[in-house]
């Protein structure tokens, strides 16, 4: 065996930061919550780059004195217990000692920090565990902390490190969990130069939800308020009818601690059982409060975790919290219903409001520049130049009649010249076959003076050019179809070259919707919306839908992302227009965000599989005649419209000689 050897001070550094720091988001963690612990009212938070280059945390709390601060970057050094009995009584939410140790020994970090009392204050920095200076200086009261170049000395966490993107999404996620937990301290969050979010501080965690979810989350939101055997559970649900699609927005916090608990999870989401549709799961931000010898919140290095000594008084806490905000609001058996969207309906104009100059003619834009020119007693060329826009622009001829122009002239030569100056005879176009790229090309040649073009290019141009595929193929011939009529809402009947033909309507329009969007050709259905649709993300699945932007434009979506964390969907498949467009939007963001590692459309299938049968024809829907021949000739145009997307087929036939022995005819 090789002999035991003590490890170096900066090796066992490193080691135990490791278990405390795995990312910038957890440096944003420890500092933001020492701030916390300091008794701060106003924090504030930047980061650049996702926090791989540059972290900055400012509070207004008590500060640390001079001597203090070089202890305060120690390990185990803490003023938050002292003794062993401190550990069943913790309130902070740091008390270890290690967070600023941790950080310290990964990063290079300034710190700046002043006592209410104190006459300077003091500036700290260390590098690597290394202290570089440590002396008097002007700041104001408070701490400031500046972090950069994470991991600069350990070149393989640095590897590991995800997008700035991605790093700043999970900033920004501790952040706002720690400012929902916390809606008596105002916490600004700065990300790359621009504010994100800015929580009030005014102690009412309604303000703290409408700063960091928007007005449209809060407006379906119920108030919690209930205590049984010495656990208060307050916050807010969201209303049964507007369940999100993932847990994403499920928020738990133990005495003001973020927590992730698949206890309190299973308890909120039993209270919504037999409420919410299959699929879908409730949203909440619950605040826990117990005493601390109830639970443990020391088995998680990050204290993401806690363990709770009775988790029976805690699940029938939630569960009966969750039930007595129904009886109290009167959900448990009427539901909101959200009014149905006419998508072909005109909204209402809206008053327009003048502008002083909509648009300005070239002429006034010369008149304009001729008069600043005599005001400036500039002297003026005999002939001033005619200012011309970058892009030429065509306007008709109204000194002639249209008979007039769709004379040929009598002399046609091969080639025309154009000059600077309008000649007096041209050659002339027809306006049915006019090509306005030829037109704009002649325009940027006189511009240059003389070019001659040939004419007879404006003729080859007239017709659009044929691409012939490399490969061809024979389209399927179509039979003879006759729709005999429709069975039990269902079955189309259809009689063709002498076989009898029952079709699933509902089977066969699913496939071939489902055959659209998996081929990703769309954009030839994709419908522009007159009145967008709004929806609240994670940042991580906005992220996915902006990666894919090419296939979603391929399957006939457009998204706007510019109100983030919401977003807005403005073109949808015409398709779809009559399913429910939230749902599956988000089914689409949380399957590419699942995949955002490989976002082949395969991967979709689920996804459009739902859509599909969503968007498809349902039993009993009225059909006419016309829209069941149709129907029927692409299920026999395409071969792959034989099974539905789960499987199921899509046609029997029965023939003419079946039917016959049926009736002993034969």
């Amino acid at each position: 065996m090789p002999p035991i050897n003590v490890l170096s001070k900066e090796i066992s550094e490193l080691i135990a930061a490791g278990e405390v720091i795995e990312r910038p988001s957890s440096v944003i963690k420890e500092l933001v919550e020492n701030s916390i612990d300091s008794g701060a009212r106003h924090i504030t938070v930047e980061i650049k780059n996702g926090g791989t280059t540059y972290m900055r945390v400012t509070d207004d709390g008590c500060g640390i004195a001079f001597d203090d601060v070089p202890k305060a970057f120690l390990r185990h050094a803490t003023s938050k217990i002292s003794e062993k009995d401190d550990l069943d009584n913790i309130f902070t939410l740091g008390f270890r000692g290690e967070a600023l140790a941790s950080v310290c020994a990964v990063s290079k970090v300034e710190l700046m920090t002043k006592q209410k009392d104190d006459v300077y204050g003091t500036r700290y920095t260390i590098e690597g565990s290394v202290e570089v200076s440590h002396e008097e200086s002007g700041c104001p009261d408070g701490t400031t902390v500046i972090i950069r170049d994470i991991f600069y000395n350990v070149p393989a966490r640095a590897k590991f490190m995800k997008k700035d993107v991605t790093e700043a999404n999970a900033v920004s996620s501790i952040v706002q969990k720690i400012a929902l937990s916390h809606p008596d301290i105002a916490i600004k969050m700065i990300r790359d130069n621009r504010v994100e979010f800015n929580s009030s501080g005014d102690g009412e965690l309604y303000s703290a939800v409408y700063a960091i979810f928007g007005k449209d989350f809060v407006r379906d939101l119920l108030p919690v308020d209930y205590e049984e055997n010495g656990i208060k559970i307050s916050g807010y649900i969201i209303k049964p009818l507007y369940a999100k699609f993932n847990r994403s927005f499920q928020n738990f916090f133990v005495n003001g601690r973020f927590v992730k608990s698949k206890l309190c999870s299973a308890a909120l989401e039993n209270s919504y059982e037999n409420m919410i549709m299959t699929g879908k799961f409730p949203a909440c931000v619950l605040m826990i409060d117990m005493h601390p010898s109830l639970m443990d919140v020391n088995i998680h290095p990050t204290k993401a975790e806690v363990r709770f000594i009775n988790e029976k008084q805690v699940t029938n806490a939630i569960y009966f919290a969750v039930k007595n905000t129904f009886s109290q609001s009167g959900l448990i058996y009427e539901f909101e219903t959200k009014q149905q969207r006419d998508w072909y309906k005109q909204p209402e104009p809206e008053p327009v409001i003048q502008q002083e100059i909509m648009f300005t003619p070239i002429s006034d834009i010369a008149k304009k520049e001729e008069e600043m020119r005599k005001t400036e007693d500039i002297p003026q060329p005999a002939s001033a130049p005619i200012i011309k826009p970058d892009i030429p622009i065509v306007k008709p001829d109204t000194s002639r009649e249209w008979a007039e122009l769709d004379k040929k002239p009598e002399e046609k030569s091969e080639y025309a010249v154009f000059k600077s100056e309008p000649a007096e005879e041209k050659p002339l176009l027809d306006r049915k076959n006019l090509d306005l790229e030829a037109v704009k090309s002649a325009a940027e040649a006189a511009e240059e003076g003389f070019k001659y073009l040939d004419v007879k290019a404006f003729e080859k141009k007239k017709e659009p050019e044929i691409v012939q595929p490399t490969v061809q193929q024979e389209k399927p011939t179509i039979p003879e179809i006759k729709v005999i009529g429709e069975a039990f809402g269902l079955y189309v009947i259809v009689e063709s070259e002498g076989k009898l033909i029952m079709i699933d309507k509902h089977a066969a329009h699913e496939r071939i919707i489902f055959e659209r969007l998996k081929s990703r050709n769309c954009r030839q259905y994709s419908q522009k919306l007159l009145v967008g649709i709004k929806l609240l993300l994670t940042a991580e699945e906005i992220d996915a839908l902006e990666n894919n932007s090419e296939l979603l434009d391929d399957m006939g979506f457009a998204f706007d992302f510019s109100e983030k964390p919401y977003i807005t969907a403005t073109a949808l498949p015409t398709f779809l227009m009559d399913c429910d467009a939230e749902a599956m939007i988000c089914e689409v963001a949380e399957n590419l965000r699942r995949h955002k590692l490989n976002p082949q459309s395969s991967y979709l299938d689920d996804v459009l599989h739902n859509m599909a049968c969503k968007a498809a024809i349902k039993a009993n829907d009225k059909n006419t005649p016309e829209e069941m021949k149709a129907l029927a000739e692409q299920v026999f145009a395409d071969e792959k419209i034989r099974h539905c997307p789960h499987g199921r087929p899509v046609m029997f036939t029965m023939t003419k000689s079946n039917i016959d022995h049926q009736f002993k005819r034969t």
